[in-house]
């Protein structure tokens, strides 16, 4: 009878953690397939999509400063989006939280080395940064699997932002993030005068997957260099969704950001992803 019991136990703790390792903790599965939202830049691609995890939530000054030990953001509160982050400071707590969590780093940083491909002369940092193939470790989204998973990914309903086509219902943006409803044209003055500021996470409606705050509130830092026909590769790193400063026009899935990958502002913020 002992040893049953036993046995039992064993086969409980074996399924706790098989439960655990297959729900991450604040991560959304995010089921793979073709682009069918329309909104998307990638729509009509050959692109399909693997499964993958993404963060329910954008990441958060508590979670940010449980893992790096300090909270550098304008606007402080532990529910609120973690923001005066660089791209740099994002891969570096993907890495950290990974080991505190006890998975593989999926970052490979060297510090010493230049990147050969970083041709900003504004970004004075630099570093090399690689992928540990086949690491389980967390790390920023690519731009399709952002827009994959803002899009409602297999359960899209075409939403033109992420979870509906008011802006209002899901995103902080500029006119709805201070003290009064604004109106008129984007103007900083009125921003500041109405004292605009990020917003607890998760407060607005989700999207189809139950992601929240995909559209506005913090700019998400995506891993690739930002690119087009006027702009190559290695000046800027590229950024989703828009932000409590920007116009509605950048909460759009398909509004493509940028920033030098040493930037820092009080809407950068992060959310990050796992493999599957």
């Amino acid at each position: 009878m002992r040893k049953l019991l036993i046995f039992l136990l064993m086969t409980m703790m074996i399924a706790v953690s098989a439960c655990s390792k297959e729900k991450p903790n604040n991560l959304v599965l995010v089921k793979g397939g073709k682009f069918i939202n329309t909104k998307t830049n990638y729509y009509g691609t050959n692109i399909k999509m693997l499964d993958f995890y993404i963060g329910k939530y954008e990441v958060t000054q508590k979670e940010w400063e449980s893992v790096m030990g300090t909270n550098p953001s304008k606007f402080k509160g532990d529910n609120l989006p973690v923001e005066m982050v660089s791209w740099y400071d994002c891969i570096e707590y993907c890495n950290k939280r990974s080991t505190k969590e006890g998975l593989k780093e999926y970052y490979k940083i060297d510090k010493d080395k230049k990147d050969p491909n970083n041709k900003n002369d504004r970004d004075n940092i630099k570093w090399t940064v690689t992928i540990n193939k086949g690491a389980n470790g967390y790390r920023l989204p690519t731009e399709a699997e952002w827009e994959y998973a803002a899009g409602g990914g297999a359960k899209s309903k075409n939403y033109t932002y992420s979870g509906s086509n008011k802006a209002d219902e899901v995103a902080w943006y500029w006119k709805n993030c201070g003290d009064t409803y604004l109106s008129g044209q984007w103007s900083w003055p009125a921003i500041e005068n109405n004292n605009g500021k990020t917003k607890t996470a998760g407060i607005k409606k989700s999207n189809e997957l139950g992601l929240y705050d995909m559209s506005g509130n913090v700019r998400e830092w995506c891993f690739e260099w930002y690119e087009e026909l006027s702009i190559p590769s290695g000046y800027f790193r590229l950024c989703k969704g828009g932000g409590w400063i920007g116009d509605v026009t950048c909460c759009e899935l398909s509004f493509r950001g940028k920033y030098e990958a040493n930037s820092r502002g009080s809407d950068e913020g992060v959310r990050v992803c796992r493999s599957k």
